[in-house]
């Protein structure tokens, strides 16, 4: 997958946290629920780059990152409902709880490969949620009722509401594990994870401890999209077992093929994919069916599974890859 240009990065980098800034001039456009909106596209974006790592760049198929999602979150909402823990604080806590859940997961994987892996995380993305209900867990967890929280409070007496506050918040935590994540890759560690990737048996033959590798890459993932679980808590303010169904897993992974597999900036744009896609379906449905006429009652599902046939045909590297190629083409013919 071709790199991002870093001065566009840049660039849509400051546009970014300029825009609750343009609240004044444009009260209707930059709202408070768009401001949340963009917020958790945001969080998506954490959670399907922990994903890409695994998938995109290690080459280790996952169905299950929806239960390294629900760890993340619990973890935070149970240290913040019972140790009156601040929101912040339990990022890291969530990070090192679903780094030891995923690399312990990872050393059982090794001897899985393919499909055969793919099936093992999607058993997980099923237990876990099951597991959250039981009832000896119940004073812990809520149980089917989950667990209350109260949104972020604005620090320091900053001038910003809570929804400006929280849209900061997921902002600076994600530039933070998207740059921790481009300088990672460009290391000897992440050039020996897309070794394993490219070519297994030549990896392992160089001298690459692969099995190390494998289940570090595996906790890795798991502990950003931990963080991404932990963040979504904070800012819905509320968890529950069923939130966490085996369908977000495969949200999770179709932004991370409509976004571009093995792209970090695939992951920012998969992220948005999918949140913008399951908030705009009832729309898109009531507009089909009322505004054009037509006798189709359309659902997420239904709009997900319509656009990724055709951006698999338009696109088949991806958003980030058919950009880059579109943008590479339109060069040539300026040349």
């Amino acid at each position: 997958m071709p790199a991002f240009p870093k001065k566009l990065l840049w660039v849509l980098l400051a546009l970014a946290f300029l825009v609750p800034l343009l609240h004044p001039l444009f009260p209707d456009v930059v709202s408070g629920y768009r401001l949340f909106l963009v917020s958790t596209m945001i969080i998506a974006a954490i959670a399907v780059l922990g994903l890409n790592l695994l998938t995109g760049f290690n080459g280790q198929i996952s169905l299950g990152h929806g239960a390294f999602y629900a760890v993340g979150a619990y973890t935070a909402a149970v240290l913040m409902d019972h140790l009156n823990m601040p929101y912040w604080a339990t990022l890291p806590c969530a990070a090192v709880v679903c780094f030891i859940v995923g690399y312990l997961f990872g050393l059982p994987a090794l001897k899985l490969e393919g499909h055969y892996l793919a099936l093992a995380t999607f058993a997980l993305a099923l237990a876990v949620p099951q597991i959250l209900k039981y009832k000896w867990l119940e004073g812990m967890t809520g149980g089917v009722q989950g667990i209350v929280l109260n949104k972020p409070e604005v620090p320091f007496g900053l001038p910003l509401s809570e929804d400006q506050w929280l849209y900061y918040y997921c902002l600076i935590v994600m530039v933070v594990l998207y740059w921790a994540a481009a300088n990672m890759l460009n290391s000897r560690s992440g050039r020996a994870m897309m070794a394993i990737r490219d070519q297994y048996m030549a990896a392992d033959t160089m001298g690459i401890d692969t099995a190390l590798y494998k289940t570090v890459t595996f906790g890795i993932s798991a502990a950003y999209t931990g963080i991404a679980g932990a963040l979504s808590a904070s800012a819905i303010a509320f968890v529950a077992p069923d939130s966490f169904n085996i369908f977000l897993s495969i949200k999770f992974l179709i932004g991370l093929v409509v976004g571009g597999v093995g792209s970090l900036a695939g992951s920012v744009a998969g992220g948005i994919f999918y949140v913008l896609v399951d908030n705009s379906a009832q729309a898109l449905s009531l507009f089909v069916r009322n505004d054009l006429g037509l006798p189709f009652d359309l659902s997420a599902y239904t709009v997900f599974g319509v656009l990724l046939i055709a951006l698999m045909y338009l696109m088949p590297m991806g958003i980030v890859g058919g950009v880059y190629l579109a943008w590479r083409k339109l060069r040539g013919v300026r040349g």
